[in-house]
């Protein structure tokens, strides 16, 4: 090599180390960055699935705290969700359409997730009433629901419907949880451990299960890093 060329080629040479050695790194944070799970509030869901009163809400969204009572009679509240990643869905026991898929899917997914004690399921009764703890239990030992794995539940009718519609923003908001307010998704719901939205699903696409376990990947990364 020209040694005038390599003389006047060296700052070049070395700005080009300097650059690269800045620059990939904040590139690489930068994108772990975009890679990091959105936070659901109120004003980021369909309008049409937010309570009016809280349509405004731009921040601090939280699941609000429940009481309801599992397959085994037992009271089931938020803090037995303390410190969990969870997915919650709203079912009813006698479904015949996409309860089905739905039920297979948190199956696979509790499966997948046995040995992981950061991942807990929820189930939430549409149907209380008819769906007692007796009903229930029959439920869960058909689907194979592993106790303080997945919980599935039954309780006060508006709490759970004012669960879905004002914590979960699962369903559209008609009705007021009364007799005649009946509700049906097929939404999974990704839960962090500060009780915020980090995602909806299909709970009856394939699809959208994969894309679950990325996301629940994602999260777990995050936790990790702080």
């Amino acid at each position: 090599m020209d040694f005038k060329f390599f003389k006047k080629s060296l700052p070049t040479l070395i700005f080009l180390v300097v650059f690269s050695a800045i620059a990939i790194p904040v590139f690489y944070h930068l994108l772990k960055v975009d890679k990091k799970l959105k936070v659901f509030n109120p004003v980021d869901v369909n309008p049409q699935l937010v309570d009016e009163s809280m349509l405004h809400i731009q921040k601090n969204h939280k699941i609000a705290d429940f009481k309801l009572i599992n397959q085994n009679g037992e009271t089931i509240t938020n803090k037995n969700y303390k410190d969990k990643i969870y997915v919650a869905d709203f079912f009813f026991t006698r479904c015949k359409t996409i309860c089905i898929a739905m039920a297979y899917n948190m199956n696979e997914l509790q499966e997948y997730y046995k040995n992981d004690n950061d991942i807990m399921f929820l189930s939430h009764s549409v149907t209380p009433v008819m769906d007692s703890v007796s009903v229930l239990k029959k439920y869960a030992e058909n689907k194979g629901v592993i106790d303080g794995k997945w919980n599935v539940t039954t309780g006060s009718k508006k709490h759970i419907y004012e669960l879905a519609r004002k914590s979960y923003f699962a369903v559209l908001d008609e009705g007021d949880g009364g007799e005649d307010d009946f509700i049906h998704t097929e939404q999974f719901v990704l839960v962090d451990k500060e009780r915020r939205i980090r995602g909806y699903y299909d709970g009856t696409e394939k699809e959208d299960m994969e894309k679950l376990k990325k996301d629940i990947v994602l999260l777990k990364e995050e936790y990790a890093s702080k």
